[in-house]
């Protein structure tokens, strides 16, 4: 934990505090309207595989209590917005436990939550992170769902985002989706990627 910690200091910094839920007719709206097949095309198909194992792992995360109590309780960002436009990401919760320089499909670092209008959260996509520390900037970019991870100098680390509870129209693998908004809550940063 003490490693984690110091490679989100400057994360943790910006976070704020708060009791966020989900309630359970905004999970089942969710469910019902995962990523559609139009952002998988040119997928292989053990990629495709990877993509349905994740939204069966991470679909009781739409409740936040279920993730919050999984291990996802830490407020790594306050909601993430482009100053350049390119959309959003939204919160940042991590299970600081996974941050041990491995990225397994079904067991992401990072669970992302957009701000809804009435105050709750709701799961848009997860990120793999690989620390700098365990996997060197300049080394080759570790590679998941046949896609490679980009570095994110800001946090020292690789990433690689995976929208499959919203669609998102820049990509499903992209930094930031112009679908996610930070309109819904003041406890925001403004942060190219």
């Amino acid at each position: 934990m003490k490693r984690s910690h110091q490679l989100f200091a400057a994360a943790l910094i910006l976070t704020g505090c708060g009791d966020r839920t989900v309630t359970e007719s905004a999970a089942a709206r969710q469910l019902r309207t995962p990523v559609g097949a139009t952002l998988q095309r040119g997928l292989g198909p053990e990629a495709e595989k990877d993509l349905a194992t994740l939204r069966r792992v991470t679909a009781a995360f739409h409740d936040f209590d279920a993730a919050f109590h999984a291990g996802w309780k830490a407020e790594i960002t306050p909601c993430m917005t482009d100053p350049a436009g390119s959309g959003g990401m939204g919160f940042h919760y991590g299970r600081e436990d996974l941050f041990d320089g491995t990225a397994q499909v079904d067991k992401p670092e990072l669970l992302l939550y957009e701000p809804e209008k009435d105050g709750r959260l709701q799961l848009v996509a997860v990120e793999y992170i690989i620390p700098y520390a365990f996997h060197s900037r300049e080394a080759d970019a570790p590679v998941l769902f046949g896609q490679q991870f980009q570095r994110n100098d800001t946090f020292q680390l690789w990433g690689l985002h995976a929208w499959v509870w919203k669609e998102n129209p820049s990509g499903i693998f992209a930094n930031w989706n112009p679908r996610v908004t930070c309109a819904h809550t003041s406890d925001l940063v403004r942060m190219s990627h």
